[in-house]
């Protein structure tokens, strides 16, 4: 018994060093991302080329309208709104068309909005990846941004975005949109997430051409250069993918093209889910695939989040000798929710419930794993899409 004490006490404190210095350098490093809300990139001899936005929606009747609103009063950019009705069953369809009517035959400073309906999904595809192909076909900017029904902008947002790329070489940008959190749930889950997520991407690496495994893509705000997604096959080379927005990253980044990744609060919002369920179903779809559909994968992701998170509390139990190390993992906890607060407007108080937030993130692994295993295939917005061709499709990729 006392030497199984001693191999606790080991592991305890490596877990817990681990974590402060994981935190440390992540907090370090993050002033190296550069911040649109605080650095101008503005050249004034320099004309902004024309940025084409493409959104699909599938029965996104409640967010749709607030979206295509926020980008049409987007300032000094030439504009092209792209809004792609995705065999919607609500209104989305409706309100879109209402849009284009009340713009007339266009907007001020060169903005324009089309409205394009997908009645039927073509076979071997899946309905977003598909509504984004059709429209990138009817693209004429130089620059695509790829993002979703449930976004909103800054006025502001786009321009400072479009500079950032010009003066940085981009050829594919991401800017981290803030979630916002209107529920303890939210707050809670997404918090978390935030935090653990530094242990699978250094961001700061990602304009870093020989990091190849630190690529990012993001669903809110993917822009690429028209000639880049064209020479990366576009859509069509990723018909199947799931987390498409990350694939898209990591094409870019193994082709060798420039990426490049910005923070600026407020800048792009996006509420991610409605509660903490929501976050736990759209983590549902989101996690197996994450794992390639592997199931060792996945019991090596619950495994690591279980050690990491939840074992040092449960070594706890064995007396004070596990307190000093399960202390030190709190306050290096504590320094991580601070830091990532400052772009999603929570605090470092939220760390108190990282154990429960844990726990859901351990079922939403599972239980990702589990349905797709029972059903055969994922299930997302009314659409069924097989396992064995998910499976085929990145074995292909």
């Amino acid at each position: 018994m006392p030497h199984f004490f001693r191999v606790v006490q080991v592991l305890d404190w490596l877990i817990a060093l681990a974590w402060l210095m994981r935190v440390l350098v992540w907090r370090h490093m993050l002033r190296r991302v550069p911040d649109l809300t605080r650095t101008s990139y503005a050249d004034p001899a320099r004309e902004l080329p024309r940025l084409s936005v493409i959104i699909p929606a599938r029965n996104e009747a409640a967010n749709i309208a607030a979206t295509l609103h926020s980008l049409l009063e987007s300032r000094g950019v030439e504009l092209q709104i792209i809004a792609v009705d995705d065999r919607s069953t609500d209104q989305t369809g409706v309100l879109m068309d209402e849009a284009v009517a009340s713009l007339g035959s266009g907007g001020d400073d060169g903005k324009t909005l089309q409205v394009l309906h997908v009645t039927e999904l073509p076979p071997g595809w899946l309905g977003k990846t598909n509504a984004m192909a059709l429209a990138s076909k009817h693209a004429t900017g130089d620059w695509l941004l790829f993002t979703d029904a449930d976004v909103l902008f800054h006025p502001e947002a786009l321009g400072l975005a479009l500079e950032y790329a010009a003066a940085s070489g981009a050829d594919h940008m991401v800017l981290l949109p803030t979630v916002l959190l209107r529920s303890p749930g939210e707050r809670m889950m997404i918090a978390f997430l935030q935090v653990v997520s530094i242990w699978v991407l250094s961001v700061w690496q990602v304009p870093n051409p020989q990091a190849r495994r630190h690529s990012i893509g993001v669903g809110a705000f993917n822009m690429i250069r028209r000639d880049v997604y064209d020479a990366l096959g576009g859509w069509e080379a990723l018909r199947l993918e799931v987390l498409e927005d990350l694939a898209l990253g990591h094409r870019v980044k193994a082709r060798g093209f420039a990426q490049r990744v910005t923070l600026g609060l407020d800048l792009v919002q996006v509420r991610w889910a409605q509660g903490a369920y929501g976050v736990v179903e759209n983590l549902t779809k989101n996690l197996f695939a994450l794992c390639g559909f592997r199931l060792e994968r996945v019991l090596g992701f619950v495994a690591g989040l279980t050690l990491f998170t939840l074992f040092p509390l449960a070594a706890c139990v064995a007396g004070p000798a596990m307190w000093w190390p399960t202390g030190i993992l709190l306050i290096a906890l504590f320094l991580g929710y601070q830091r990532a607060g400052k772009y999603h407007h929570f605090t470092g108080v939220q760390m108190l419930l990282y154990p429960a937030a844990s726990v859901l993130l351990l079922y939403a692994m599972l239980r990702s794993m589990v349905m797709a295993l029972w059903r055969g295939g994922i299930s997302w917005r009314g659409t069924f899409y097989p396992l064995r061709e998910l499976r085929r499709n990145q074995k292909d990729a």
